[in-house]
């Protein structure tokens, strides 16, 4: 019975498509009578009595889709009856899930007897799962969206090749037996990954699958008529499969399969084992493969042989570095696809063309590879979450995030209703006016003016968005903004040709010394020496294509920012070396040349000081720092900074000492680099200076005790307390930190002055297979810290510590109990011993035990003395220290430390006050550092206001004039009359306070 004309209702089509839909349905309407026909002879249910049942949302959903999709309509017309089968099972609504799939295409692919059959039978599947998911991506129902679109023909693909891959193997397994095992017994496959769309699990309508062979080791197969090694068996099974899904048959294919993402593309093996791949990336990998691999995904065979293959190639992909040179990379990709797209007129090309879906991908995937090795998170394969994740880790602000992703959704939408149309890759715009107007309903869009006016807004917002993040630095190109030339720009600096020139040594000395004088070089030759001998020397010279290119782009902007800034001898002079430590690693050549602001940053930086240009020229790491100048100049707090930290260890194997050590590095040298930029800048004060350099400190004992507990519980498990209990993963261990660490008064070369305390059960053992006798434990806790502390990786130390102020000094235990701590204070210890516990305090540890070294402390330093035998004592103490280390009689030079009326003359003047006073002025007893001892003084009455203002105000001028010595790397011996005021109130006070009779 045929079904009456008025079937499908066509109110929802536009009316340039009815007559599309009138013959869409006649031809379906003559396949379903030849259905009917068919049915009857062979005694079965007719389809149109199915057909007559769908209700009338249905029908118009058929409407919509028909009018739409040739694709769909090809498909129902040589199969009908499918229709009704993804009605009853659910798929025209949702997408079947994974085990479901396998099981159909399994099911099928059992009755399969020869290659002929399992290339129908997947064939047939794929169509009909095609089917559904175009029907979704038309009609959308609840929870469909391009995602889950591309999704779902991923995860299809996916199927079809594991399902192949099993069936082949099985097939084969006769004639060739299986691959012989690994090295450690298990079994061997081969391993596909998928790479491109397939990889993101973000395969579009009609998409080629992008694919990679490997397998883990070589040998010979097992259990064949005829056994062959790995390599050819391998291939042969790979060529197999590619022809399982890519051969076109009478019933098409399946998807199309490219291999020549491969190592050596089409001239290579179609199979490599993991050796001869690593080797190959390792000595002959290219940046575009860096780019392909971002993507890769084991999707079949060995799953997991899969995940080792691409953890081993993680470094190549992901660099330790901020990898800037990446961005070269993409911008010559990107110059080579536009070149095409000029050359082939496929401007209108929504996928290659400007503001394209191409450069979307280009934009988030510049930062996966620059970024990904130090942000862990974004080494993912799906665009979606890596774009989700910039803001994040403060690459992209949230408002272009909210920009990019639906933009890049509805470019995606469009080429989903490209290739609908025919199942056909495409992504040009159609220049059929009823294609166009098919397009157009697909994407709910009112017409074909509205499509392209909402096209045109999302292209320019895209191109937008790549110029910010791949376009060439300005200036690059030999011109200014809208053209204008370089005569434009200041020349006060010199352009940028003229400094190109003076590099490349076109210009001749009598010119190049104009040029340097002009911009205000005072010893222009001594400048022009040193280019010369860089230009010249053998490192430069023996420099690669591609870092020499680098340097070549650099050194005009470089030279440009150095004579602007405010002393260029003083400026080039100590930027050059960190130019010639970063030749080797061209990375940082391009990270500089792509960031102008960040080369302003490092100008102002080096200018002001000889410490930082030399920091940044042993780490070029840090150069990544200024990239963020809100950061760079906006030191952390403790929160903020134990936070940080623990992202990046947490981004760590527990077990990777290696890693954790140079994390622990570039973390302190990062975070203290903040700290003296923005002391620079006077964005803090002297005393939040000391105070963040600190808050580093501490946050990275916590960590660095963490880290020894922990391995030291592993090897022999965990000590027992007093009362009989075992310790728990929390450290029951003390660092006490002495000195500037205690007195919260650190500098930027300043080490640590620890002692190291612990309260368990002496006589106990831990609990482990390797137990030890606590006193040992704890002893090799102490050792782990300091050796944590101070090995020298790539990045450096971390501090170096000094334990002599613990009992006994040198000649004491490493760690000592609470208890006998308390005691040797009570009843060993020097006066300067009690002096130094003034400005002692818990850094890092259990605050339970904190709590009774904090009552230790105080009884100690709260004793009643002998006041006039402490006042010699101390005098004694610091008259040796003046003769050692003062500066002698007759200099003009004051040492802010050590000369009288210096800095250490206003730590006794305040430990003297602590230990003579502690004991009626419990107060005093609260704080370990000057500043606030000195404030106390002053409230109790102790001490005259006006003596304990002065001198917080000299000690403040004199800490002042230490760090900034620090930062210019000059000596701590400044001219004597510009601290004479200073000088006289604390040798004043001091003679009051210490020496009243003299």
């Amino acid at each position: 019975m045929a079904l009456p004309d008025d079937f499908l209702p066509d109110d929802d089509v536009p009316a340039p498509l009815r007559p599309a839909l009138a013959k869409a349905w006649q031809r379906l309407s003559d396949s379903l009578a030849q259905a009917d026909n068919v049915a009857e002879m062979t005694g079965q249910e007719r389809p149109s009595e199915s057909w007559e049942a769908l209700d009338e949302q249905r029908r118009r959903q058929l409407a919509r889709v028909l009018v739409i999709s040739d694709f769909v309509l090809d498909t129902l017309v040589r199969h009908p009856e499918w229709l009704l089968h993804l009605d009853v099972s659910g798929e025209l609504e949702a997408a079947s899930d994974e085990e479901a799939l396998r099981d159909t295409l399994g099911e099928r692919l059992e009755a399969a007897e020869d290659e002929a059959a399992l290339h129908a039978a997947i064939r047939r599947f794929r169509r009909a799962r095609m089917l559904g998911i175009v029907w979704r991506d038309l009609t959308r129902p609840s929870g469909v969206d391009m995602w889950n679109t591309s999704a779902a023909v991923s995860r299809l693909a996916e199927v079809c090749l594991d399902g192949a891959l099993g069936w082949l193997e099985t097939h084969l397994e006769p004639r060739w037996g299986r691959p012989a095992p690994r090295d450690d017994g298990s079994e061997q496959r081969l391993v596909v990954l998928g790479m491109g769309k397939l990889g993101a699990g973000e395969l579009n309508l009609s998409s080629d699958i992008d694919l990679i062979f490997a397998y883990a080791e070589a040998g010979e197969t097992q259990g064949g008529r005829k056994p062959l090694e790995h390599q050819e068996y391998f291939t042969k099974l790979g060529q197999r499969l590619i022809t399982a899904l890519d051969a076109v048959t009478a019933d098409g294919f399946a998807f199309r399969v490219d291999m020549r993402l491969r190592p050596l593309g089409d001239g290579g093996p179609l199979v490599g084992n993991f050796a001869s791949l690593a080797a190959y990336y390792q000595d002959q990998g290219r940046e575009w493969e860096r780019y392909a691999l971002l993507k890769a995904r084991p999707v079949a065979g060995d799953l997991e042989a899969g995940g080792e293959l691409l953890a081993n190639l993680r470094p190549f992909v992901y660099r330790k570095y901020l990898d800037f040179g990446a961005i070269e990379s993409l911008r010559e990709m990107k110059g080579l696809i536009n070149r095409e797209v000029k050359r082939k007129g496929m401007q209108a090309n929504i996928k290659l063309g400007p503001g394209g879906i191409r450069e979307v991908e280009f934009v988030v995937q510049a930062f996966q590879l620059i970024r990904g090795g130090r942000d862990t998170e974004l080494q993912v394969t799906s665009l979606k979450s890596a774009l989700e994740r910039l803001p994040d880790v403060g690459l992209l602000p949230q408002e272009v995030v909210d920009e990019l992703l639906p933009d890049y959704v509805f470019l995606r939408d469009l080429e989903h209703a490209l290739q609908a149309l025919e199942d056909r890759q495409t992504q040009s715009l159609p220049g059929d006016d009823q294609d166009r107007e098919r397009v157009a309903l697909a994407l709910d869009m009112e017409d074909w003016p509205g499509v392209i006016a909402r096209l045109d807004e999302v292209r320019e917002r895209v191109r937008q968005h790549f110029d910010a993040v791949i376009a060439a630095p300005e200036g690059e190109n030999g011109g200014g903004e809208n053209g204008e030339s370089d005569e434009a720009e200041d020349d006060s600096a010199g352009s940028l040709e003229a400094w190109r020139s003076l590099w490349q040594g076109e210009f001749n000395q009598e010119e190049s010394l104009a040029l340097l004088t002009h911009t205000d070089f005072s010893a222009p030759d001594t400048a022009l020496r040193r280019l010369v001998s860089l230009r010249e020397s053998r490192q430069v010279q023996a420099m690669q294509r591609i870092g020499y290119q680098r340097l070549d782009a650099l050194m005009p902007m470089l030279l440009s920012a150095v004579a602007e800034s405010e002393n260029p001898d003083t400026a080039l002079e100590r930027v050059l070396p960190l130019v010639e430590s970063v030749l080797r690693r061209t990375a940082y050549l391009a990270l500089l040349r792509e960031n102008p602001e960040a080369l302003s940053h490092l100008m102002q930086l080096c200018g002001a000081s000889s410490w930082i240009a030399e920091q940044l020229a042993r780490f070029p790491l840090l150069l990544d720092e200024l990239l963020t100048p809100e950061t760079l100049y906006t030191p952390a707090d403790k929160v903020r900074l134990a936070d940080e930290l623990r992202q990046a260890l947490g981004r760590i194997p527990e077990d990777d000492d290696e890693t954790q050590l140079e994390a622990l590095r570039v973390f302190k040298h990062a975070h203290v680099l903040r700290v003296a930029a923005s002391d620079i800048a006077g964005t803090r004060h002297l005393m939040k200076v000391s105070d963040y350099l600190t808050y580093i400190a501490e946050v990275l004992l916590e960590a660095v005790l963490s880290m020894a507990w922990r391995h030291l519980v592993r090897k022999h498990g965990y000590p027992m307390r007093r009362d009989g209990t075992l310790t728990g993963a929390e450290p029951e261990f003390l660092i006490i930190g002495y000195g500037k660490l205690g007195g919260i008064e650190l500098g930027y070369g300043s080490d640590l002055d620890l002692v190291f305390v612990h309260d368990a059960d002496a006589n106990a053992s831990t609990d482990g297979a390797r137990p030890v006798d606590a006193p040992v434990f704890f002893t090799r806790l102490g050792q782990r810290i300091i050796h944590l502390l101070t090995a020298v990786t790539p990045a450096g130390t971390l501090y170096e510590v000094d334990m002599r102020l613990r009992p006994s000094g040198n000649s004491g235990l490493l760690v000592t109990s609470l208890t006998a701590f308390s005691d040797y204070q009570r009843n060993q210890a020097w006066t300067w011993e009690h002096q130094a516990l003034v400005r002692a305090r818990v850094v890092a540890g259990n605050p339970q035990l904190a709590e009774g070294f904090h009552a230790v402390r105080q009884e100690i330093l709260g004793r009643s003395r002998d006041v006039e035998a402490l006042r010699q004592e101390v005098v004694a103490m610091r008259h040796k220290m003046r003769d050692h280390l003062g500066s002698k009689r007759e200099s003009d030079a004051f040492d802010l430390k050590q000369d009288a009326g210096g800095m250490v003359d206003i730590e006794f003047i305040c430990q003297f006050a602590v230990l003579s006073m502690g004991h009626e002025t419990p107060e005093l007893l609260q704080w370990s550092d000057n500043m606030r001892i000195l404030e106390t003084l002053e409230s109790t009455g102790r001490l005259p206001a006006d003596d304990c203002r002065q001198l917080r105000e000299a000690y403040l001028a004199y800490r002042s004039a230490v760090h900034r010595t620090s930062l210019t790397r000059e000596a701590s011996r400044v001219r004597d009359k510009d601290f004479q005021a200073h000088r006289k109130v604390v040798i004043e006070a001091w003679q009051r306070l210490l020496e009243p009779s003299t």
